[in-house]
């Protein structure tokens, strides 16, 4: 375990870091708090599980040095930049087309497909992210002792901010599905949730496209 994780003092700083970066919101907490309010908690923890595995990914990948690629190449950077934003205007689009559902059934209506396309959307939407490669690629070199594997220590590393990010994301997903039925008596969201939710994805996948290119080395 010695030669996996850094020392004690350096790792209890990449813990802190951590837990300061996860509950920091950005789009993952956006993406999640979305679902959770238009579908309730289940479909809020379907999206913290899909993020999840799709930030992993992003993990393993800066770890084999696919970030690499992100830095170097401009191509690729925007290749992948904008899959990931038409993927969530495409969400967007989606939820334009579903049919208005009844406040009170909406829960009870997430059944495991749902929940299964749910988890996908969020895996997508977090895999298809190259500025999380990157960050990874930048963050986690930080806490790497030098005498220790380096691809084996910041995968391991990668997990452990994963399953960080992935708790505080629990909790936002419980809190915006708990406060959801009050949200939709007090503000109508009943009727207009689709639009909100479409305007949402849509609106993120148009930042995502127009957002800065990767940074110049």
């Amino acid at each position: 375990m010695a030669d996996v994780l850094p020392p004690l003092p350096l790792f209890t700083a990449f813990v802190a870091a951590s837990v300061i970066l996860a509950v920091t919101p950005g789009p993952a907490v956006f993406y999640i708090v979305t679902r959770s309010v238009a579908h309730g908690r289940l479909s809020g923890l379907a999206s913290v599980a899909g993020v999840a595995v799709g930030n992993l990914g992003n993990a393993i990948g800066a770890s084999l040095g696919l970030a690499a690629l992100f830095a170097v190449s401009s191509l690729a950077f925007t290749i992948v930049k904008y899959l990931g934003a038409l993927y969530l205007i495409w969400l967007g689009f989606q939820a334009l087309r579903a049919k208005p559902v009844d406040a009170t059934a909406i829960e009870a209506s997430v059944d495991r497909a749902a929940a299964r396309r749910i988890f996908t959307d969020g895996f997508v939407v977090a895999l298809l992210n190259p500025k999380t490669a990157i960050f990874f690629a930048a963050f986690l070199p930080q806490f790497v002792a030098s005498r220790a594997a380096p691809v084996t220590q910041t995968i391991a590393l990668g997990v452990i901010f994963v399953l960080v990010a992935s708790f505080t994301d629990t909790l936002y997903a419980l809190t915006a599905g708990t406060v959801r039925p009050w949200l939709r008596r007090a503000t109508g969201l009943a009727r207009a949730g689709r639009y909100l939710t479409a305007s949402a994805f849509i609106g993120l996948g148009l930042l995502t496209a127009v957002s800065g290119q990767r940074a110049k080395t």
